[in-house]
Protein backbone atom coordinates (compact mmCIF):
# COMPACT_ATOMS: atom_id res chain seq x y z
CA UNK A 1 0.00 0.00 0.00
CA UNK A 2 1.54 3.35 -1.01
CA UNK A 3 -0.07 6.13 -0.93
CA UNK A 4 -2.36 7.62 1.99
CA UNK A 5 -4.98 10.89 1.68
CA UNK A 6 -5.65 10.09 5.37
CA UNK A 7 -8.90 9.30 5.35
CA UNK A 8 -7.63 5.61 6.55
CA UNK A 9 -3.92 1.90 3.57
CA UNK A 10 -5.39 0.79 0.75
CA UNK A 11 -4.77 -1.08 -0.26
CA UNK A 12 -3.13 -3.77 -3.90
CA UNK A 13 -4.36 -0.61 -3.33
CA UNK A 14 -3.81 0.96 -1.83
CA UNK A 15 -2.92 3.52 -1.12
CA UNK A 16 -2.32 0.75 -0.70
CA UNK A 17 1.46 2.44 0.80
CA UNK A 18 0.36 5.80 0.96
CA UNK A 19 0.42 9.19 0.44
CA UNK A 20 -0.53 10.67 3.26
CA UNK A 21 -2.39 14.21 3.75
CA UNK A 22 -3.94 14.79 6.73
CA UNK A 23 -7.57 15.09 5.70
CA UNK A 24 -11.05 13.99 8.04
CA UNK A 25 -11.75 10.99 5.68
CA UNK A 26 -10.58 7.29 5.96
CA UNK A 27 -9.72 5.48 3.24
CA UNK A 28 -6.67 3.60 3.21
CA UNK A 29 -8.59 1.39 5.82
CA UNK A 30 -6.10 -1.60 5.65
CA UNK A 31 -2.40 0.29 6.73
CA UNK A 32 -3.22 2.90 9.04
CA UNK A 33 -5.50 3.08 11.67
CA UNK A 34 -6.33 4.61 15.35
CA UNK A 35 -6.25 3.96 19.09
CA UNK A 36 -9.03 2.16 20.38
CA UNK A 37 -10.75 5.49 21.43
CA UNK A 38 -12.97 5.16 17.91
CA UNK A 39 -11.42 7.89 16.05
CA UNK A 40 -9.22 6.85 13.10
CA UNK A 41 -6.57 8.60 11.33
CA UNK A 42 -6.55 10.23 7.58
CA UNK A 43 -4.22 8.32 5.80
CA UNK A 44 -3.81 7.44 2.50
CA UNK A 45 -0.41 6.01 0.88
CA UNK A 46 -1.88 2.26 0.81
CA UNK A 47 -0.66 -0.62 -1.49
CA UNK A 48 -2.37 -2.78 -3.64
CA UNK A 49 -5.02 -3.46 -0.73
CA UNK A 50 -5.87 0.28 -1.87
CA UNK A 51 -5.10 1.61 -4.57
CA UNK A 52 -3.48 4.66 -4.08
CA UNK A 53 -4.34 7.75 -4.81
CA UNK A 54 -1.91 10.28 -7.05
CA UNK A 55 -1.58 12.90 -4.45
CA UNK A 56 0.60 16.36 -5.19
CA UNK A 57 0.65 19.84 -6.14
CA UNK A 58 0.88 20.11 -9.62
CA UNK A 59 0.12 22.98 -11.55
CA UNK A 60 -3.48 25.06 -11.20
CA UNK A 61 -5.47 25.17 -14.38
CA UNK A 62 -6.04 28.90 -15.42
CA UNK A 63 -9.99 29.20 -15.47
CA UNK A 64 -10.15 30.08 -11.48
CA UNK A 65 -7.48 30.57 -8.62
CA UNK A 66 -7.41 28.83 -5.70
CA UNK A 67 -6.65 30.07 -2.39
CA UNK A 68 -4.27 28.15 0.29
CA UNK A 69 -6.20 28.47 2.79
CA UNK A 70 -8.90 26.49 1.19
CA UNK A 71 -6.54 23.46 0.85
CA UNK A 72 -5.30 24.33 4.58
CA UNK A 73 -9.18 24.25 6.01
CA UNK A 74 -9.96 21.08 3.93
CA UNK A 75 -7.44 19.21 5.11
CA UNK A 76 -7.15 20.19 8.64
CA UNK A 77 -5.35 18.11 10.90
CA UNK A 78 -8.50 17.05 13.08
CA UNK A 79 -9.32 14.22 13.47
CA UNK A 80 -13.23 13.23 13.30
CA UNK A 81 -15.42 10.67 15.76
CA UNK A 82 -15.93 7.66 13.48
CA UNK A 83 -18.98 7.25 14.11
CA UNK A 84 -19.53 10.86 12.39
CA UNK A 85 -17.33 9.41 9.49
CA UNK A 86 -19.69 7.22 8.01
CA UNK A 87 -20.47 5.78 4.75
CA UNK A 88 -24.35 6.26 3.63
CA UNK A 89 -27.27 4.54 5.61
CA UNK A 90 -27.26 1.69 6.08
CA UNK A 91 -30.53 0.36 7.80
CA UNK A 92 -31.17 -2.43 8.62
CA UNK A 93 -27.46 -2.98 8.91
CA UNK A 94 -25.91 -4.80 5.87
CA UNK A 95 -23.69 -7.39 6.51
CA UNK A 96 -20.66 -7.02 4.09
CA UNK A 97 -19.07 -9.58 1.71
CA UNK A 98 -15.83 -8.49 1.86
CA UNK A 99 -13.06 -8.99 4.33
CA UNK A 100 -9.35 -7.29 4.53
CA UNK A 101 -7.17 -9.23 6.64
CA UNK A 102 -3.83 -7.63 8.16
CA UNK A 103 -0.57 -9.93 8.45
CA UNK A 104 2.22 -7.42 9.25
CA UNK A 105 4.96 -9.55 8.74
CA UNK A 106 7.86 -8.66 7.08
CA UNK A 107 11.52 -9.30 6.70
CA UNK A 108 12.52 -5.64 7.49
CA UNK A 109 11.01 -2.34 7.28
CA UNK A 110 11.61 -0.27 3.63
CA UNK A 111 13.29 3.09 3.99
CA UNK A 112 9.75 4.58 3.24
CA UNK A 113 7.71 3.04 4.77
CA UNK A 114 5.68 3.89 7.51
CA UNK A 115 2.94 0.97 7.87
CA UNK A 116 1.81 -1.09 10.76
CA UNK A 117 4.33 -3.91 10.30
CA UNK A 118 6.33 -6.65 12.50
CA UNK A 119 9.91 -7.06 11.34
CA UNK A 120 11.10 -10.26 11.91
CA UNK A 121 14.86 -10.21 10.52
CA UNK A 122 15.91 -10.17 6.88
CA UNK A 123 16.75 -13.71 6.83
CA UNK A 124 12.81 -14.76 7.62
CA UNK A 125 11.39 -16.58 5.01
CA UNK A 126 10.96 -19.62 6.70
CA UNK A 127 8.12 -18.86 9.57
CA UNK A 128 6.30 -22.02 10.15
CA UNK A 129 7.85 -22.23 14.14
CA UNK A 130 8.07 -18.31 14.52
CA UNK A 131 6.09 -17.57 17.45
CA UNK A 132 5.67 -14.21 16.97
CA UNK A 133 3.65 -15.33 13.41
CA UNK A 134 2.30 -18.22 15.68
CA UNK A 135 0.31 -16.70 18.24
CA UNK A 136 -0.92 -13.43 15.83
CA UNK A 137 -2.66 -15.58 13.41
CA UNK A 138 -4.79 -17.06 16.62
CA UNK A 139 -5.53 -13.80 18.08
CA UNK A 140 -6.51 -12.95 14.49
CA UNK A 141 -8.56 -16.25 13.98
CA UNK A 142 -10.01 -14.84 17.74
CA UNK A 143 -11.22 -11.58 16.46
CA UNK A 144 -13.00 -13.17 13.69
CA UNK A 145 -14.71 -15.50 15.39
CA UNK A 146 -15.48 -12.48 17.97
CA UNK A 147 -17.21 -10.52 15.57
CA UNK A 148 -21.05 -9.97 16.21
CA UNK A 149 -23.56 -9.59 12.87
CA UNK A 150 -26.74 -8.38 13.07
CA UNK A 151 -28.29 -10.70 10.87
CA UNK A 152 -27.51 -14.43 8.83
CA UNK A 153 -24.17 -13.02 6.51
CA UNK A 154 -23.89 -13.42 3.35
CA UNK A 155 -20.82 -15.52 2.02
CA UNK A 156 -17.80 -13.47 1.38
CA UNK A 157 -17.07 -12.40 -2.17
CA UNK A 158 -13.33 -11.18 -2.16
CA UNK A 159 -10.83 -11.53 0.97
CA UNK A 160 -7.73 -9.39 0.67
CA UNK A 161 -4.30 -10.42 2.81
CA UNK A 162 -2.63 -6.87 2.99
CA UNK A 163 0.39 -6.17 5.28
CA UNK A 164 3.19 -6.32 5.63
CA UNK A 165 4.30 -9.04 3.66
CA UNK A 166 1.18 -12.17 3.61
CA UNK A 167 3.59 -14.41 1.63
CA UNK A 168 5.97 -14.86 4.41
CA UNK A 169 2.80 -16.09 6.22
CA UNK A 170 2.81 -20.10 5.99
CA UNK A 171 0.02 -21.67 3.65
CA UNK A 172 -0.71 -23.85 6.89
CA UNK A 173 -1.83 -20.87 8.53
CA UNK A 174 -3.36 -19.00 5.80
CA UNK A 175 -5.85 -22.09 6.00
CA UNK A 176 -6.46 -21.70 9.36
CA UNK A 177 -7.22 -17.81 8.72
CA UNK A 178 -9.60 -18.79 5.59
CA UNK A 179 -11.12 -22.10 7.30
CA UNK A 180 -12.47 -19.00 10.42
CA UNK A 181 -13.57 -16.83 7.87
CA UNK A 182 -15.43 -19.61 5.73
CA UNK A 183 -17.26 -20.81 9.03
CA UNK A 184 -18.08 -17.39 10.80
CA UNK A 185 -19.48 -16.02 7.64
CA UNK A 186 -19.30 -18.47 4.92
CA UNK A 187 -16.97 -18.08 1.58
CA UNK A 188 -18.30 -18.20 -2.14
CA UNK A 189 -16.44 -20.74 -4.08
CA UNK A 190 -16.16 -17.91 -7.09
CA UNK A 191 -14.87 -15.75 -4.11
CA UNK A 192 -11.96 -13.17 -5.84
CA UNK A 193 -9.16 -14.05 -2.95
CA UNK A 194 -5.93 -11.62 -3.39
CA UNK A 195 -2.98 -11.76 -1.56
CA UNK A 196 0.46 -9.34 -1.42
CA UNK A 197 3.61 -11.28 -2.40
CA UNK A 198 7.07 -9.93 -2.25
CA UNK A 199 9.68 -11.76 -4.60
CA UNK A 200 12.08 -13.88 -2.66
CA UNK A 201 9.46 -14.76 -0.09
CA UNK A 202 8.07 -17.45 -2.04
CA UNK A 203 8.88 -20.37 -3.88
CA UNK A 204 6.83 -22.53 -6.53
CA UNK A 205 5.65 -25.20 -4.00
CA UNK A 206 4.67 -22.34 -1.63
CA UNK A 207 2.62 -20.92 -4.76
CA UNK A 208 1.21 -24.18 -5.03
CA UNK A 209 -0.18 -24.31 -1.88
CA UNK A 210 -1.55 -20.76 -1.21
CA UNK A 211 -3.58 -21.69 -4.85
CA UNK A 212 -4.78 -24.66 -3.65
CA UNK A 213 -5.92 -22.73 -0.47
CA UNK A 214 -7.87 -21.04 -2.88
CA UNK A 215 -5.76 -17.82 -2.95
CA UNK A 216 -6.82 -16.86 -6.67
CA UNK A 217 -4.92 -13.31 -7.22
CA UNK A 218 -1.71 -12.35 -6.25
CA UNK A 219 -0.37 -8.49 -6.17
CA UNK A 220 3.45 -8.76 -6.26
CA UNK A 221 5.09 -6.02 -4.80
CA UNK A 222 8.35 -5.71 -7.34
CA UNK A 223 8.87 -2.13 -7.26
CA UNK A 224 11.19 -1.06 -9.08
CA UNK A 225 13.15 -3.28 -12.00
CA UNK A 226 16.56 -1.59 -11.36
CA UNK A 227 18.93 -3.28 -8.88
CA UNK A 228 20.38 0.21 -7.94
CA UNK A 229 16.78 1.58 -7.09
CA UNK A 230 15.48 -1.66 -5.00
CA UNK A 231 18.82 -1.20 -2.40
CA UNK A 232 18.54 2.17 -2.42
CA UNK A 233 14.50 1.91 -1.15
CA UNK A 234 15.84 -1.16 1.36
CA UNK A 235 13.80 -3.58 -0.23
CA UNK A 236 14.83 -6.92 0.90
CA UNK A 237 14.71 -8.42 -2.45
CA UNK A 238 16.77 -7.58 -5.39
CA UNK A 239 16.24 -7.66 -9.54
CA UNK A 240 17.20 -11.48 -9.86
CA UNK A 241 14.63 -12.39 -7.18
CA UNK A 242 11.97 -10.10 -8.88
CA UNK A 243 12.30 -12.35 -11.87
CA UNK A 244 11.99 -15.59 -10.29
CA UNK A 245 9.13 -14.36 -8.58
CA UNK A 246 7.63 -13.46 -11.94
CA UNK A 247 8.82 -16.90 -13.26
CA UNK A 248 7.04 -18.38 -10.87
CA UNK A 249 3.88 -16.91 -11.19
CA UNK A 250 3.72 -17.37 -14.35
CA UNK A 251 4.55 -21.60 -14.30
CA UNK A 252 1.78 -21.78 -11.21
CA UNK A 253 -0.97 -20.68 -13.65
CA UNK A 254 -2.00 -17.72 -11.78
CA UNK A 255 -4.35 -15.89 -13.87
CA UNK A 256 -5.15 -12.56 -12.01
CA UNK A 257 -2.14 -11.16 -10.55
CA UNK A 258 -0.73 -7.25 -10.80
CA UNK A 259 2.62 -5.92 -10.62
CA UNK A 260 3.23 -3.00 -8.07
CA UNK A 261 5.64 -0.11 -9.53
CA UNK A 262 6.74 3.33 -7.12
CA UNK A 263 7.36 6.23 -9.11
CA UNK A 264 9.74 8.89 -8.05
CA UNK A 265 12.60 7.30 -5.95
CA UNK A 266 15.69 9.16 -5.06
CA UNK A 267 17.64 9.13 -8.40
CA UNK A 268 15.13 7.66 -10.81
CA UNK A 269 15.62 8.90 -13.86
CA UNK A 270 12.75 8.91 -16.86
CA UNK A 271 14.91 6.30 -18.75
CA UNK A 272 14.70 3.56 -15.47
CA UNK A 273 10.78 4.70 -14.92
CA UNK A 274 10.13 3.98 -19.00
CA UNK A 275 12.41 0.85 -18.35
CA UNK A 276 10.25 -0.42 -15.55
CA UNK A 277 7.30 -0.06 -17.49
CA UNK A 278 8.23 -1.79 -20.48
CA UNK A 279 9.46 -4.96 -18.19
CA UNK A 280 6.32 -4.62 -16.37
CA UNK A 281 4.23 -4.86 -19.80
CA UNK A 282 6.69 -7.99 -21.15
CA UNK A 283 5.82 -9.62 -18.31
CA UNK A 284 2.08 -9.87 -19.43
CA UNK A 285 0.28 -8.90 -15.58
CA UNK A 286 -3.54 -8.54 -16.12
CA UNK A 287 -3.25 -5.88 -13.53
CA UNK A 288 -0.60 -2.68 -12.75
CA UNK A 289 -0.40 -0.36 -9.72
CA UNK A 290 1.79 2.61 -10.13
CA UNK A 291 2.31 4.70 -6.56
CA UNK A 292 3.81 7.84 -6.51
CA UNK A 293 6.86 7.69 -3.53
CA UNK A 294 5.78 9.97 -0.48
CA UNK A 295 8.14 11.16 2.05
CA UNK A 296 7.02 10.18 5.72
CA UNK A 297 8.17 11.74 9.07
CA UNK A 298 9.97 8.67 10.92
CA UNK A 299 10.77 6.89 7.87
CA UNK A 300 14.81 6.57 6.78
CA UNK A 301 13.82 8.21 3.65
CA UNK A 302 12.40 11.00 5.88
CA UNK A 303 15.45 11.90 7.46
CA UNK A 304 17.58 12.15 4.37
CA UNK A 305 15.57 13.80 1.67
CA UNK A 306 13.14 16.87 1.29
CA UNK A 307 10.56 16.68 -1.18
CA UNK A 308 10.99 18.22 -4.28
CA UNK A 309 14.51 18.36 -4.09
CA UNK A 310 17.29 15.88 -5.07
CA UNK A 311 17.86 13.15 -5.69
CA UNK A 312 14.07 12.91 -5.18
CA UNK A 313 12.19 14.33 -8.28
CA UNK A 314 10.77 17.76 -8.87
CA UNK A 315 7.05 18.13 -8.80
CA UNK A 316 7.47 18.26 -12.91
CA UNK A 317 9.08 15.27 -12.98
CA UNK A 318 6.85 13.47 -10.90
CA UNK A 319 3.95 14.53 -13.18
CA UNK A 320 5.78 13.40 -16.02
CA UNK A 321 6.80 9.81 -14.61
CA UNK A 322 2.48 9.93 -13.92
CA UNK A 323 1.43 10.56 -17.53
CA UNK A 324 4.17 8.65 -18.66
CA UNK A 325 2.63 5.52 -17.12
CA UNK A 326 -0.99 6.31 -18.33
CA UNK A 327 0.51 6.37 -22.23
CA UNK A 328 2.33 3.70 -21.82
CA UNK A 329 -0.12 1.15 -20.17
CA UNK A 330 -2.84 2.45 -22.14
CA UNK A 331 -1.51 1.64 -25.21
CA UNK A 332 -0.52 -1.49 -24.32
CA UNK A 333 -4.10 -2.08 -23.86
CA UNK A 334 -4.49 -1.75 -19.68
CA UNK A 335 -7.80 0.40 -18.55
CA UNK A 336 -6.99 3.14 -16.42
CA UNK A 337 -9.66 2.05 -14.27
CA UNK A 338 -8.30 4.16 -11.01
CA UNK A 339 -5.96 6.93 -10.31
CA UNK A 340 -3.22 4.68 -9.77
CA UNK A 341 -4.83 1.06 -10.89
CA UNK A 342 -4.74 -0.29 -14.81
CA UNK A 343 -6.13 -3.21 -15.51
CA UNK A 344 -6.83 -5.44 -18.93
CA UNK A 345 -10.38 -6.21 -19.33
CA UNK A 346 -12.45 -7.65 -16.65
CA UNK A 347 -9.38 -7.59 -14.56
CA UNK A 348 -10.37 -4.86 -12.08
CA UNK A 349 -9.49 -5.61 -8.51
CA UNK A 350 -12.94 -6.58 -7.29
CA UNK A 351 -11.89 -5.83 -3.35
CA UNK A 352 -11.06 -2.53 -3.83
CA UNK A 353 -14.12 -1.78 -5.74
CA UNK A 354 -15.93 -2.47 -2.66
CA UNK A 355 -13.82 0.47 -1.24
CA UNK A 356 -14.39 3.00 -4.47
CA UNK A 357 -18.55 2.58 -4.03
CA UNK A 358 -18.50 2.81 -0.27
CA UNK A 359 -19.85 0.14 0.51
CA UNK A 360 -19.37 -2.06 3.85
CA UNK A 361 -16.40 -4.57 4.56
CA UNK A 362 -14.91 -6.49 7.67
CA UNK A 363 -11.07 -5.64 8.76
CA UNK A 364 -9.42 -7.82 11.01
CA UNK A 365 -5.91 -7.59 12.14
CA UNK A 366 -3.22 -4.98 13.77
CA UNK A 367 -4.17 -1.55 12.71
CA UNK A 368 -7.00 -2.67 10.04
CA UNK A 369 -9.84 -0.35 9.82
CA UNK A 370 -13.27 -1.69 8.78
CA UNK A 371 -17.16 -0.26 7.50
CA UNK A 372 -20.00 -1.52 8.89
CA UNK A 373 -23.46 -0.13 9.39
CA UNK A 374 -21.84 3.33 8.12
CA UNK A 375 -19.49 2.81 10.97
CA UNK A 376 -15.59 3.05 10.20
CA UNK A 377 -13.94 1.20 13.49
CA UNK A 378 -10.15 0.89 13.59
CA UNK A 379 -7.94 -1.44 15.59
CA UNK A 380 -4.86 -0.77 17.68
CA UNK A 381 -1.52 -0.35 16.12
CA UNK A 382 0.25 -1.83 18.48
CA UNK A 383 0.59 -5.48 19.38
CA UNK A 384 0.00 -5.36 23.10
CA UNK A 385 -3.15 -3.41 22.63
CA UNK A 386 -4.39 -5.51 19.75
CA UNK A 387 -4.10 -8.77 21.77
CA UNK A 388 -6.50 -6.43 24.91
CA UNK A 389 -8.60 -5.46 22.01
CA UNK A 390 -9.44 -8.84 21.31
CA UNK A 391 -9.95 -10.13 24.92
CA UNK A 392 -12.39 -6.83 25.28
CA UNK A 393 -14.37 -7.89 21.94
CA UNK A 394 -15.00 -11.57 23.51
CA UNK A 395 -16.00 -10.14 26.33
CA UNK A 396 -18.93 -7.72 24.72
CA UNK A 397 -16.60 -4.94 26.11
CA UNK A 398 -16.29 -2.75 22.29
CA UNK A 399 -19.55 -1.89 20.50
CA UNK A 400 -18.44 -1.40 17.14
CA UNK A 401 -22.00 -1.21 15.53
CA UNK A 402 -23.48 1.92 14.33
CA UNK A 403 -26.04 4.30 16.03
CA UNK A 404 -27.19 5.37 12.54
CA UNK A 405 -26.17 9.03 13.65
CA UNK A 406 -25.16 9.56 9.67
CA UNK A 407 -23.42 12.87 9.24
CA UNK A 408 -24.76 14.33 5.84
CA UNK A 409 -21.62 16.58 5.06
CA UNK A 410 -19.19 13.68 5.68
CA UNK A 411 -21.08 11.08 3.58
CA UNK A 412 -21.43 13.24 0.33
CA UNK A 413 -17.64 13.74 0.70
CA UNK A 414 -16.83 10.70 1.02
CA UNK A 415 -18.79 9.51 -1.96
CA UNK A 416 -17.45 12.59 -3.87
CA UNK A 417 -13.92 11.47 -2.93
CA UNK A 418 -14.38 7.51 -3.44
CA UNK A 419 -16.11 8.17 -6.86
CA UNK A 420 -13.70 10.85 -8.36
CA UNK A 421 -10.65 8.53 -8.19
CA UNK A 422 -12.34 6.13 -10.78
CA UNK A 423 -12.82 6.58 -14.58
CA UNK A 424 -16.56 5.54 -13.64
CA UNK A 425 -16.58 8.62 -11.80
CA UNK A 426 -19.29 10.44 -9.75
CA UNK A 427 -22.58 9.04 -10.63
CA UNK A 428 -25.00 12.51 -10.40
CA UNK A 429 -28.40 10.71 -10.36
CA UNK A 430 -27.57 8.36 -7.84
CA UNK A 431 -25.87 11.16 -5.78
CA UNK A 432 -28.92 13.47 -6.18
CA UNK A 433 -31.45 11.11 -5.30
CA UNK A 434 -29.32 10.99 -1.73
CA UNK A 435 -28.34 14.22 -1.02
CA UNK A 436 -30.64 16.35 -3.33
CA UNK A 437 -30.68 18.28 -6.57
CA UNK A 438 -29.20 21.76 -5.23
CA UNK A 439 -25.75 20.69 -4.17
CA UNK A 440 -25.72 18.52 -7.76
CA UNK A 441 -26.20 21.69 -9.07
CA UNK A 442 -23.51 23.43 -6.98
CA UNK A 443 -20.73 21.03 -7.99
CA UNK A 444 -21.92 20.98 -11.90
CA UNK A 445 -20.98 24.56 -11.48
CA UNK A 446 -18.11 24.75 -9.39
CA UNK A 447 -16.60 22.49 -12.24
CA UNK A 448 -17.51 24.19 -15.28
CA UNK A 449 -14.03 26.06 -15.23
CA UNK A 450 -12.47 22.78 -15.25
CA UNK A 451 -14.42 20.89 -17.63
CA UNK A 452 -13.40 24.01 -20.05
CA UNK A 453 -9.91 23.71 -19.10
CA UNK A 454 -9.94 19.70 -19.98
CA UNK A 455 -9.44 18.32 -16.18
CA UNK A 456 -13.02 17.31 -16.04
CA UNK A 457 -15.36 15.71 -18.07
CA UNK A 458 -19.30 15.77 -17.95
CA UNK A 459 -20.96 12.40 -19.57
CA UNK A 460 -24.70 11.38 -20.47
CA UNK A 461 -26.00 8.49 -19.62
CA UNK A 462 -24.26 6.63 -22.37
CA UNK A 463 -21.30 8.04 -21.00
CA UNK A 464 -20.69 10.04 -24.29
CA UNK A 465 -19.24 13.80 -23.57
CA UNK A 466 -20.83 16.56 -22.99
CA UNK A 467 -19.92 20.02 -24.15
CA UNK A 468 -19.90 22.80 -21.94
CA UNK A 469 -22.00 24.69 -24.04
CA UNK A 470 -24.80 22.27 -23.35
CA UNK A 471 -24.38 22.44 -19.40
CA UNK A 472 -27.04 24.79 -18.29
CA UNK A 473 -28.73 24.30 -14.95
CA UNK A 474 -31.88 22.79 -16.64
CA UNK A 475 -29.85 19.99 -17.92
CA UNK A 476 -29.87 18.19 -14.41
CA UNK A 477 -33.81 16.95 -15.12
CA UNK A 478 -33.29 17.10 -18.61
CA UNK A 479 -35.56 14.41 -19.79
CA UNK A 480 -33.82 13.37 -23.02
CA UNK A 481 -30.83 11.45 -21.62
CA UNK A 482 -28.86 12.99 -24.42
CA UNK A 483 -28.76 15.76 -23.09
CA UNK A 484 -28.43 15.34 -19.28
CA UNK A 485 -25.62 14.96 -17.50
CA UNK A 486 -25.24 11.61 -15.68
CA UNK A 487 -21.71 11.49 -14.70
CA UNK A 488 -18.83 13.50 -13.74
CA UNK A 489 -15.19 12.17 -13.37
CA UNK A 490 -11.55 14.03 -13.35
CA UNK A 491 -9.82 13.39 -16.75
CA UNK A 492 -6.87 11.16 -17.47
CA UNK A 493 -4.02 12.08 -17.10
CA UNK A 494 -4.66 15.63 -16.42
CA UNK A 495 -7.22 15.75 -14.14
CA UNK A 496 -6.17 12.98 -12.12
CA UNK A 497 -3.07 14.69 -11.48
CA UNK A 498 -5.28 17.40 -10.21
CA UNK A 499 -6.83 15.65 -7.94
CA UNK A 500 -6.23 16.82 -4.40
CA UNK A 501 -7.08 20.02 -5.35
CA UNK A 502 -10.31 19.97 -7.48
CA UNK A 503 -11.70 16.93 -4.67
CA UNK A 504 -10.55 19.84 -2.12
CA UNK A 505 -12.92 22.24 -3.82
CA UNK A 506 -15.56 19.80 -3.65
CA UNK A 507 -14.92 19.57 -0.08
CA UNK A 508 -15.33 23.67 0.14
CA UNK A 509 -18.35 23.44 -1.61
CA UNK A 510 -20.31 20.64 0.89
CA UNK A 511 -18.80 21.93 3.89
CA UNK A 512 -20.91 25.09 3.26
CA UNK A 513 -24.25 23.11 2.21
CA UNK A 514 -27.15 24.21 3.82
CA UNK A 515 -30.31 22.22 3.10
CA UNK A 516 -28.60 18.78 3.21
CA UNK A 517 -31.08 16.14 4.23
CA UNK A 518 -31.67 14.31 7.41
CA UNK A 519 -32.14 11.19 6.36
CA UNK A 520 -29.85 9.64 3.10
CA UNK A 521 -31.18 7.17 0.59
CA UNK A 522 -28.57 4.44 -0.26
CA UNK A 523 -26.62 5.49 -3.38
CA UNK A 524 -23.55 3.51 -3.91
Amino acid sequence: MLLRLCFANQTDTDIDKKKQVSVSLHLSLQTQSAPLSTTVTCCTMLKSTFTPMYWFLAPKPKPQKLSSNLIKNTFSNSTPNVRQNSSLKQNPIINPTSAYIHLPFCRKRCHYCDFTIVALGSASTQTHDDPRVINYVQWLCREINATKMEEKPAPLQTVFFGGGTPSLVPPSMVSNVLETLKMKFGLSESAEISMEMDPGTFDYKKMQEMMLLGVNRVSLGVQAFQEKLLKSCGRAHGLEEVHEAIDIVKKCGVENWSIDLIASLPHQTSEMWEESLRLTIEAQPTHVSVYDLQIEQGTKFGKLYVPGEFPLPSETQSADFYKMASKILCDANYNHYEISSYCKNGYECKHNYTYWKNNPFYAFGLGSTSLIGGLRFSRPKKMNEYTKFVQNLENGLINSSSDNNINSKDTATDVVMLSLRTARGLDLKRFQESFGSSLVLSLLELYKPYVESGHVVFLDEQRRTIRIDDTDNSLLYETNSERRVAYMRLSDPNGFLLSNELISLAFGVIDSWKDYPSALQEAT
